[in-house]
C-alpha cells in the first residue's frame, strides 16, 4: 500500500503531532507498505539521533509535487485536517482519512456562526469537509466535538525509546515536561509548590522544554520563594529525556486548557512516573490508572494531590503498578495495525 502522510508539522519540530506522524510513518514502513511524508516544516533527511528517515519526507512542496504526490498514493491521511494540503483530491479520486488530534471548535464546545471571524469560518469549513473522509480521533473528548462519526484510535508512544531503566534511582519528586507556554499551566505548578510549604513540603521540580514564558516563570519562581526548588533545564530528548525522567518520582501536567490527548503523560508512565494532570479534555485517557486528576486551573486541588502523593508513597508503587496493562494498548505496533485497518476500509469504500 502506498500511504501519503501529510503532516503540517515535522522533525525537527518538537511536540506530540510531529511525535505521532513520525511514529505512524515508521511503523506503516516497517510493515512493509511505501510511505511518504509531506509537511511545512524546514529540515533535512535525519532524524534524532542524526540517521535518514526510512521513509520519503518532502518539505513545503509546490503545486506541481503535491499533484504528483496525490496521484501516487492509493491513500491521504491528513495529521490534523490541512485545508491547503485537500485541493489535489478534487483532481484525483483517493481515500482521505484524516486524523483528529486538535479540536475543531471552541473550548466551550461551541461553533460560532458564520459571518463571525474567518477562524470561526474557516472551522466550520473543516467540520463540513470532514463528512467526505474516514474519520479517526486521538480520544473520545475529540470524537465528541466532531460533527462525523470517527473511529476512536488512542496515540502511540515510543516505547523502544521511553521505558524503565533499572540503573537509575528515583531521587527526585517533580518533574513538568511541555513548551513554556501559559497554557501549559507551568505558573499554576509553581504556585502549588508555594503552598506545599504551608505543610512543611519543599519538593524537588524539574522543568524540562523551552518556550517565550521562560524567563516570567523564572521570574514568578523568585517571587514565590521556590526558586531553590525548581531547575530550568531546557529543551531535552532521545535518551537524555529518558534518564531524566527515570530519575523523578511524580510527573506533573497542569494543562489550563483541554488537551486533546497528552502523549507526555504515556512517556512519563513509560519511565516509572506517577502523573499528576488536569482532567479536561482527553488526558484524563492518556493518564487513566497510572495517576491522578485534578479540574482544570484548580491550584488548591493540585496542590492537595502533590501533598497526598509525597506524604503517602505507598500510592505511587499502586499507580505504577497499573502502568503495564495500560501502556500495552499504546504500543505503536498495535496502535499502527489499528490504523492500517481503518485505512483499508477507506479504500475498500472507495472502489
Amino acid at each position: 500500500m502506498k500511504i501519503l502522510i501529510l503532516s503540517k508539522f515535522f522533525h525537527p519540530s518538537l511536540g506530540g503531532s510531529e511525535t505521532n506522524a513520525e511514529i505512524l510513518a515508521r511503523e506503516f514502513t516497517q510493515l512493509g507498505h511505501k510511505v511518504k511524508v509531506i509537511t511545512q516544516t524546514l529540515g533535512n533527511d535525519l532524524d534524532v539521533n542524526g540517521l535518514v528517515f526510512p521513509f520519503e519526507v518532502i518539505r513545503v512542496p509546490n503545486p506541481i509535487q503535491l499533484i504528483g504526490l496525490v496521484r501516487w498514493c492509493d491513500v491521504y491521511l491528513h495529521n490534523g485536517i490541512s485545508l491547503r494540503g485537500l485541493w489535489p483530491l478534487l483532481l484525483f479520486r483517493r481515500p482521505w482519512v484524516i486524523r483528529h488530534q486538535v479540536w475543531l471548535r471552541s473550548m466551550n464546545g461551541s461553533i460560532n456562526r458564520i459571518g463571525g471571524d474567518s477562524g470561526s469560518l474557516i472551522v466550520r469549513i473543516k467540520h463540513w469537509c470532514s463528512q467526505f473522509a474516514v474519520s479517526i480521533a486521538i480520544s473520545k473528548s475529540i470524537s465528541d466535538r466532531l460533527e462525523c462519526p470517527s473511529t476512536i484510535i488512542p496515540n502511540p508512544y515510543r516505547d523502544h525509546l521511553f521505558r524503565i531503566l533499572l540503573d537509575v534511582q528515583k531521587t527526585q519528586e517533580l518533574v513538568f515536561l511541555g513548551r513554556l507556554v501559559s497554557e501549559k499551566g507551568v505558573e499554576l505548578l509553581l504556585q502549588a509548590l508555594a503552598m506545599l510549604a504551608n505543610s512543611g513540603l519543599r519538593p524537588k521540580l524539574t522543568i524540562i522544554g523551552d518556550g517565550p514564558e521562560k524567563s516570567k516563570l523564572e521570574i514568578k519562581s523568585e517571587e514565590l520563594r521556590v526558586n531553590p526548588q525548581v531547575v530550568f533545564v531546557g529543551s531535552k530528548v532521545g535518551e537524555e529525556l529518558v534518564h531524566i525522567l527515570n530519575r523523578h518520582q511524580i510527573m506533573v501536567i497542569p494543562s489550563l486548557y483541554d488537551e486533546p490527548f497528552g502523549v507526555v503523560a504515556l512517556e512519563g508512565i513509560a519511565c516509572g512516573c506517577v502523573v499528576v494532570g488536569s482532567e479536561g479534555g482527553g488526558l484524563k485517557d492518556a493518564i487513566a490508572d497510572c495517576g491522578v486528576t485534578f479540574p482544570n486551573g484548580d491550584v488548591q486541588a493540585l496542590t492537595e494531590a502533590l501533598q497526598d502523593l509525597l506524604q503517602n508513597p505507598e500510592k505511587l508503587a499502586y499507580y505504577r503498578a497499573n502502568a503495564p496493562e495500560h501502556l500495552v494498548r499504546h504500543q505503536k505496533t498495535a496502535i499502527a495495525k489499528s490504523y492500517l485497518e481503518v485505512i483499508e476500509m477507506a479504500i475498500n469504500h472507495n472502489q
